[in-house]
C-alpha cells in the first residue's frame, strides 16, 4: 500500500508540474512576443498607434520582424478601406458641391491607389525570403512611401472646409498607420 501512495503523489506531482509548465511557458511566449512588439513600435513616429494597433496579434507575430511588417500593413490597408468608405458617404451626402464632389471623386481614386501601393508592398515582402533581399526590401519601401504619398494627394483639391476637415481626419489615420509600416520595415536590416 504504501508503494501505491508513493506512487500515486509521484504521478500528481508530475501533473501538476507538466500543467503548470504548459501554461508558463505560453505566458512567456505572449510576454515576449508583446515586448518584441513595443520595443518595434518604440522605433515608429507614432508608437502608441502601432503598439494598440499590432498588440493584439502577438500571438500571430511572435517575435518576426517580417510578419509584424506584414500585419502592420495589413492594418494600413484595412485603415485605408475605411476611410475610402468614409469619404464614399461623404461624396453621397446632399448639398455636396460639384467641386467638392469632384475632389472626392479624386480622393478616393487617390485611396484606391494607396491600396494597390499597399498590396504590392506587401508582394515585395513576401519575396524577400525567396528573391534578392535588397531588391525586395528597396522595392517595399517605395511602394510604402508611394501609398503615404497617395493618401496626402487625397486632400489636396478640397475648398470646403467642412468637408476637407471630416476626409483629414480619416486621411491622417490612414497616413500614421502606413508611416508605421514603413518605419517597421525601415528597420528590417
Amino acid at each position: 500500500m504504501g508503494t501505491k501512495h508513493f506512487l500515486t503523489a509521484i504521478l500528481t506531482l508530475l501533473v501538476l508540474i507538466s500543467c503548470n509548465t504548459i501554461p508558463t511557458s505560453a505566458a512567456t511566449s505572449k510576454k515576449n512576443s508583446t515586448n518584441f512588439i513595443v520595443k518595434s513600435c518604440k522605433t515608429t513616429t507614432y508608437s502608441s498607434l502601432c503598439i494598440k494597433t499590432l498588440g493584439p496579434y502577438a500571438s500571430t507575430v511572435g517575435t518576426n520582424p517580417l510578419k509584424l511588417c506584414k500585419v502592420a500593413l495589413k492594418a494600413a490597408v484595412l485603415a485605408t478601406y475605411n476611410c475610402s468608405a468614409t469619404v464614399t458617404k461623404l461624396a453621397k451626402q446632399k448639398g455636396v458641391k460639384k467641386a467638392e464632389a469632384m475632389a472626392v471623386k479624386d480622393c478616393i481614386g487617390d485611396l484606391k491607389d494607396a491600396v494597390t501601393e499597399l498590396k504590392d508592398t506587401l508582394t515585395a515582402m513576401g519575396h524577400m525570403k525567396s528573391g534578392d533581399r535588397e531588391f525586395e526590401w528597396a522595392n517595399a519601401k517605395t511602394y510604402a512611401s508611394a501609398a503615404i504619398t497617395d493618401a496626402e494627394t487625397c486632400i489636396d483639391d478640397f475648398l470646403e472646409r467642412k468637408v476637407k476637415k471630416k476626409i483629414t481626419s480619416c486621411v491622417t489615420g490612414v497616413e500614421r498607420h502606413i508611416s508605421n509600416a514603413l518605419a517597421l520595415i525601415n528597420h528590417l536590416y
